[in-house]
């Protein structure tokens, strides 16, 4: 994790929001339009923001995936461009995500993206994620080369976005049919047969009856802003070789061999990751010495299990280390003393622009999903 570049991304987050252009609305995140639930999908998944704050309202849902294998998923690489490759991230895998969850969470342990990824075009608009465990759940069929839908065929759409219907939020696995209208080298277009993918459902799965076997065709990435007459996806099968075959062949990363204590890191430094627990980031703090921490918290040290804020007494609050288990929430305490009340701006104390940045930025993407 490089500071110098997250703590640029958060302070930038600070900075006032501009209204979203149609575009910027129809490629970042959105259940499906005119879509039904979808209980038998479990490949399919949500990509969230590492889980901080153990009361924290509802997780902040980016884009939609899916498993490509037990601890690898597929998602589009635009749901990277607010957090980086050296963000921190989770995936979700249940029915339901918000308003309350029902499901659980895995932390993801290491992002790729496409090289050939064109930001502007969406072109190679695909990302893989590892999780740090594998998951007892089927992952969906990968097409072979050049197994493509044709013009006319039925597309089926799955994801966590939004349903332009007031009655049924988005959180929630949705799925519905589209039509094949068009294919391209490296990608397909399709219109409402009747539902249509929409914000939110970005990075989600296009599936296609191909013979007697339902395949990953395609990976949503954009579409009008409307959510009602076209979406664009990326072929699956055109990047199989050069990006996801290698990595699913490739290594998992190795486990920090003798990771800092928790409840010692606000006393030790650390050089880089391998040396931060349960997959912290390793961030120079404002004297350059590096120190693990959760991107959206000031430096601090995990202390005893927790369940809620009033257990962890004055100046600390219940904290997420990892994704799941009995020892996930930990009482944290900052480093240092907060800012006193009424600072102005960003201004704040050393170590605390990250958690200033990741409200402004959580506030931004809640702005861009409606």
């Amino acid at each position: 994790m490089k500071g110098a570049s997250v703590l640029a991304a958060l302070l930038a987050a600070c900075s006032p929001v501009a209204s979203p252009s149609p575009a910027t609305l129809a490629t970042n995140s959105l259940p499906v339009v005119g879509g039904t639930e979808a209980p038998l999908d479990a490949a399919v998944v949500a990509l969230v923001a590492r889980r901080t704050r153990c009361e924290e309202p509802e997780p902040l849902l980016l884009c939609s995936g899916s498993l490509v294998a037990q601890d690898v998923v597929l998602t589009a690489a635009h749901c990277l461009d607010v957090l980086g490759v050296d963000g921190q991230y989770e995936v979700f895998l249940g029915e339901q995500l918000l308003p309350t969850t029902q499901g659980h969470f895995v932390q993801v342990v290491e992002v790729a993206r496409h090289p050939g990824y064109v930001p502007d075009t969406h072109a190679l608009d695909v990302a893989l994620l590892r999780l740090a465990a594998p998951v007892a759940v089927e992952p969906l069929v990968l097409p072979t080369v050049g197994e493509v839908p044709e013009v006319g065929a039925t597309a089926r759409v799955v994801g966590y976005g939004e349903t332009r219907d007031a009655t049924l939020l988005a959180g929630r696995r949705r799925q519905g049919h589209t039509v094949v209208t068009s294919v391209e080298p490296a990608a397909f277009r399709a219109g409402p047969a009747p539902a249509m993918s929409c914000v939110g459902d970005s990075g989600g799965p296009v599936l296609v009856q191909l013979g007697e076997r339902e395949v990953l065709a395609g990976v949503t990435v954009s579409g009008d802003v409307a959510c009602r007459s076209e979406a664009v996806a990326v072929r699956v099968d055109a990047v199989l070789e050069d990006f996801v075959r290698p990595f699913l062949a490739s290594s998992r990363p190795p486990p920090p061999a003798h990771p800092l204590a928790p409840e010692a890191l606000c006393t030790s430094t650390c050089a880089d990751a391998n040396d931060c627990p349960a997959g912290l980031a390793c961030v120079p703090d404002s004297e350059g010495r590096g120190r693990c921490m959760l991107l959206a918290l000031q430096e601090g040290a995990f202390g005893a299990s927790c369940t809620e804020d009033s257990a962890c007494g004055e100046g600390s609050t219940c904290a997420r280390l990892t994704s799941g288990g009995p020892e996930a929430c930990r009482c944290f305490t900052p480093c240092s003393v907060p800012a006193p009340p009424g600072a102005a701006g960003c201004t704040a104390a050393a170590g605390s622009t990250a958690s200033l940045g990741l409200l402004a930025l959580g506030l931004a993407l809640r702005r861009l999903r409606r």
